[in-house]
């Protein structure tokens, strides 16, 4: 649908706040082969600190990025550190029992302490603040989850507890509270590291897609620039993995979309990290943005590709600060994506059971901060052929017969009926019927196709098939972007690559109207 006057009260692109207030470096693209130690491919946080890591043991590195550092799901978080990550721990327990629950938190407990001591080591200035988190609920049917919740922490040891009401300036019915957990400006603490990175010799190589890698030692990675890479270890850090037929990765994984502004608010904030355990989810933390003290909402989460009108996301979340908060100023809107996997704990470690050199790390659902340090904490250790407590827990092997049958079939008939239905589905609009910044599935030539409008009124067309598995995409307004409802893959009006784990770009279908 069109952008219309309902939606003027928000800014008219999307915009991420952590990516509007850092000038992230630049790096060139790779244009020749070269040889290395370790080619870590993803330059968002995960990437960064393992590259870190590694330069700081004397590796040779290099990072490989499909677009810019820093501008994937890094630039697009709430930036919450800390190892509560809504209700968990109890159905831990309950899947994986008491000795894994803990290694979980301690885990990302050590990841959110490394945090905080780069950044007394480095003297770095990225508004990091030391704030307890809460889940709490508004509905009493999420009382006795609540209650579960802080038994559990009881029983793992968890600094924190059992809370019966909030200072939050709207009505809550219990809540659970981790103490001590932080929030940071992630991008600024990204970029020393970065210079960190540099100055230890490592090498960062951007707008290079990354198209397959050997499995043998050394392994070749290969670029759709032609140039490659000889490493001893490949570490996928790319969020979705560049090579997802590995493992199965594709049909062991799924892909959802939160929204998340930057306001100011009437009604003061009483600090702290707020997370509802209700859905839809509210999820609430300060921030200092150009000076001037802000809150950054999100929420309403929904699987990629598969939102009927985006822009609803966006006004709900507004209707809710009107409502609770006292809505003054939309600063900035964005987006994320965020990646879960079958048991909800992520896959870290070795990708594959034949392939001791090739690691991966993915499906941190939405608590992307402390995993991404964790992850590359073990991949380090894995690569150093040094022990870790950990490895069990993360390994991308691992198979848990519940949850992981359920969901698994679950994602996987999911994947299958939106296969089905987009290729039954034929678009009723034609391409000028369109009205300017509107996009739409449309009929051209009797086919079925994708048509955006610009505010200047230049038609673009795209082939809607998706260049991963082949499924149709679906446009999202708020965005302005083509999203695939199956796995998750991305592209802008033009039909480049937005987010993988497609790596072509959709056809383009432009000359037919000429």
């Amino acid at each position: 649908m069109a952008q219309n006057e309902s939606y003027t009260a928000f800014p008219q692109f999307p915009q991420s706040y952590w990516l509007d207030s850092v000038q992230t470096p630049r790096f060139s693209r790779l244009i020749s082969d070269i040889q290395v130690d370790a080619a870590i491919v993803g330059g968002g946080m995960t990437g960064i600190v393992t590259a870190y890591l590694l330069t700081k043991r004397g590796l040779k590195v290099a990072i490989l990025e499909a677009d810019q550092i820093l501008h994937g799901m890094t630039g697009h978080t709430t930036a919450k550190i800390t190892a509560q990550h809504d209700l968990f721990y109890d159905q831990l327990i309950s899947h994986m029992g008491k000795e894994k629950a803990r290694l979980y938190y301690d885990a990302n407990a050590e990841a959110l302490q490394w945090i905080k001591d780069m950044v007394q080591e480095h003297s770095m200035d990225c508004q990091l603040v030391t704030e307890d988190a809460y889940v709490y609920c508004i509905s009493e049917d999420y009382i006795g989850k609540i209650a579960a919740e802080a038994k559990a922490y009881e029983q793992l040891g968890i600094p924190g507890g059992y809370l019966e009401r909030t200072a939050l300036p709207y009505e809550t019915k219990a809540a659970v509270v981790m103490k001590n957990q932080a929030r940071f400006h992630p991008l600024a603490f990204l970029t020393h590291l970065v210079e960190e990175i540099v100055r230890g010799g490592g090498q960062i190589y951007e707008n290079t897609t990354v198209n397959g890698v050997t499995k043998e030692k050394p392994a070749t990675v290969s670029t759709q620039e032609g140039a490659k890479v000889t490493a001893d270890y490949v570490v996928c850090a790319s969020h979705w993995p560049f090579n997802d037929r590995n493992g199965y990765y594709f049909s062991r994984l799924h892909v959802e979309r939160s929204y998340a502004m930057a306001i100011r608010a009437k009604l003061d904030y009483p600090g702290g990290m707020y997370i509802s355990a209700d859905n839809p989810k509210r999820s609430l933390r300060s921030a200092t943005v150009n000076g001037e003290p802000m809150l950054i909402i999100g929420g309403e989460g929904h699987k990629t590709g598969q939102g009927i009108c985006t822009f609803q996301y966006y006004e709900n979340l507004k209707k809710f600060a009107e409502e609770e908060l006292g809505l003054q100023e939309i600063a900035y809107r964005w987006s994320a994506q965020d990646i879960f996997t079958t048991d909800h704990v992520p896959y870290i470690g070795q990708e594959l059971a034949d392939t001791p050199n090739l690691f991966i790390a993915t499906g941190f659902k939405k608590w992307g901060m402390t995993s991404s340090v964790a992850a590359a904490h073990l991949n380090t250790k894995l690569i150093l052929g040094e022990e870790s407590p950990y490895k069990e827990l993360f390994s991308p092997s691992r198979f848990h017969a519940d949850p992981d049958i359920k969901n698994f079939l679950s994602a996987n008939a999911d994947v299958a009926k939106h296969l089905i239905a987009g290729k039954l589905e034929m678009g009723h609009a034609k391409p000028e019927e369109l009205k300017n910044d509107e996009g739409a599935v449309v009929r051209v030539g009797g086919k079925r196709a994708g048509a955006y409008r610009d505010p200047h009124g230049e038609l673009h067309l795209v082939d809607t098939t998706c260049t991963h598995m082949g499924c149709e995409v679906e446009w999202n307004a708020a965005e302005r972007s083509w999203d695939c409802p199956c796995h998750g893959s991305r592209y802008n009006y033009h039909g480049e690559v937005i987010e993988g784990p497609a790596k072509k770009a959709l056809g383009s279908l432009s000359a037919m109207t000429k």
